[in-house]
């Protein structure tokens, strides 16, 4: 099979999925675990794995499939820590998992809890308000920036670039993607120009922040150039930002549809943790990880080859009736509930105990204050439409009492 696979930057999400509601793909991941779950799409060139089984071993088997994605012109995130395979990876993991240890965590679990409730007071009185403008959003910003020692009165521009860069062009018209590509190329240099001088203020002026903590590796232990110190940064304001923002909203938005499970999480805020896991299996902020094939393979009969791009679709393997029993039931009690939302194997998502966190503190806080969510028939929740791999909303007005 000739490979031709496209710059993955460049994919309109309607090559992958065709032209569904994007959120709600799950009838077509439902109907391609059934009909075809390893495929290969011709027009993206590339291939698709759908059931849990494939995905996993996609996602944790170092051996056949790697993280380093060849793309046309390189761009930050490429040389972040996500598109690297061991040793590198291993050597820059080590670096910045130090920031994100359990005693970390918990060191800034005050802080999380006292800007949840700064925003929830911003909206206190309110018959309605916007969950993921007003709240979700704002919240992980918020953390991100002081955790890298910026200036969170940016929160616009943060959003602005990060909404940026995970967008999917919408068609395939040669002048609709030469814009896309100089629209996010614009954004990938500003966000890394933006880096480069907090960076340089940094290392004249050192903080206890996450950017001169690094800074300090990077020159006592080397194993960390300037551009991957830059890459990382931009990876965890995009990454921070993208994935518990939508966490938080599709955990809301759960909680509407599900009145039942808002009566119980109400009155018994310790089923909160269970809430988020099954938001993450249910509604995954993350569908899709990309994958590069490092030699030949074989799945389900289906020969990889070599340099073939593989796209394992976690979102539906979320909602594999072959793992989870009943999967296409919101049920905060499942148990066992081995979802890959934060990915699998080495390259396990390092933000997840943060996302975890914020998660937990936004949820509880809020349902401290509210007796009932719901939205008014006219004020309909707005999906993200232009991103293949974030499930999320643009906006979720919900009523409160």
């Amino acid at each position: 099979m000739e490979n031709r696979t496209m710059d993955v930057r460049l994919i309109p999400s309607s090559y992958l999925r065709g032209k569904i509601d994007p959120y709600d793909p799950f009838l077509w991941y439902e109907e391609m675990r059934k009909q075809t779950p390893v495929y290969y799409n011709d027009k993206a060139g590339m291939w698709n794995v759908f059931l849990y089984k494939d995905v996993k071993r996609v996602l944790e088997d170092k051996e056949f499939f790697s993280n380093v994605i060849p793309r046309r012109g390189q761009s930050s995130l490429s040389q972040s820590i996500i598109a690297m395979d061991p040793p590198k990876h291993t050597d820059i993991r080590s670096i910045v998992s130090r920031s994100f240890t359990p005693k970390v965590m918990r060191e800034w679990e005050p802080r999380i809890h006292e800007i949840a409730v700064e925003l929830l007071n911003s909206v206190q009185g309110q018959s309605e308000f916007d969950i993921v403008n007003d709240f979700s959003y704002p919240l992980p910003v918020i953390v991100i920036a002081e955790m890298l020692g910026v200036p969170s009165s940016e929160m616009k521009r943060f959003k602005d670039w990060s909404d940026t860069l995970v967008s999917s062009p919408e068609n395939d018209h040669p002048e609709h993607l030469a814009k896309f590509k100089e629209i996010r190329n614009r954004t990938e240099a500003e966000l890394s120009a933006f880096f480069e001088q907090i960076i340089e203020e940094k290392r004249a002026h050192p903080g206890n922040d996450l950017i001169s903590i690094l800074i300090k590796a990077k020159e006592e232990e080397a194993k960390l150039s300037s551009q991957e110190l830059i890459a990382f940064c931009n990876l965890l304001l995009v990454a921070g930002n993208e994935t518990t923002t939508n966490l938080i909203s599709n955990a809301v938005y759960s909680l509407i549809e599900h009145k039942l499970v808002f009566e119980q999480v109400k009155h018994d805020p310790a089923l909160v943790p269970q809430l988020v896991e099954e938001t993450l299996r249910y509604r995954s902020p993350a569908q899709v990880i990309i994958r590069r094939v490092k030699q030949d393979t074989e799945l389900r009969n289906n020969k990889l080859k070599k340099g073939e791009i593989v796209m394992a679709w976690i979102g539906s393997a979320n909602r594999d009736e072959n793992q989870f029993e009943n999967a296409h039931v919101f049920d905060i009690h499942r148990k066992p509930n081995h979802h890959l939302a934060f990915g699998q194997g080495i390259h396990f998502c390092l933000g997840a105990p943060l996302a975890r966190l914020e998660a937990n503190i936004a949820l509880t806080s809020l349902l401290q204050r509210v007796d009932r969510l719901f939205w008014q028939p006219d004020r309909r929740p707005v999906p993200i439409g232009n991103s293949t791999a974030i499930y999320g909303l643009k906006k979720l007005p919900v009523s409160v009492k």
